[in-house]
């Protein structure tokens, strides 16, 4: 069976940038890779890594390019992952970072499992959109403010220490 994905790059800017790949189901993680590379037209020599994701793009579980472990974790890696045992119809979105220096962001989703089609080689880049900026796009990390975060709700004022109900000499 051949596997047809979307590849979005995450932009900020209101031009989409993506490309349309198709990739035989029986290939690795890191065919996967090398198509995305290729197909962006990056030379392929960073790190990277996959995530499984669910459908609101959460990051989940990583699958990389390389074991940069202290040998203590497991690690899944892209050269043992077979396509079909990490994507299928109920798993069907990745998160692909590229050069973590960089930090270039893609979205992939699986399209769609499709006969494969005498005569075509695979794996075969089946349409372009946009152009790739010279500088991956700018990410904002920037977490909520400490202030605005208030899980309990109460009128307690923590700087206030003469009326917390505690004892200052407890030990």
């Amino acid at each position: 069976m051949i596997y047809r994905f979307r590849i979005v790059l995450d932009n900020d800017t209101d031009k989409d940038v993506f490309r349309d790949i198709e990739i035989r189901e029986s290939d690795t993680m890191e065919d996967l890779h090398n198509t995305i590379t290729q197909s962006f037209g990056f030379d392929g020599s960073e790190m990277a890594s996959f995530y499984l994701s669910d459908d609101e793009w959460n990051q989940g579980e990583e699958i990389s390019l390389f074991d940069m472990s202290d040998g203590l974790t497991p690690v899944k890696l892209m050269s043992k992952s077979v396509l079909k045992d990490t994507v299928h119809e109920a798993q069907n979105k990745l998160i692909y970072i590229y050069d973590f220096l960089s930090m270039w962001t893609f979205y992939v989703e699986l399209a769609e499992i499709v006969e494969e089609t005498e005569g075509t080689d695979y794996p075969n880049l089946m349409f372009v959109h946009g152009q790739v900026p010279d500088e991956a796009p700018e990410k904002n990390f920037e977490a909520e403010s400490f202030d605005d975060y208030n899980e309990f709700e109460d009128d307690l004022d923590i700087d206030d220490y003469d009326n917390l109900d505690f004892d200052e000499n407890w030990n």
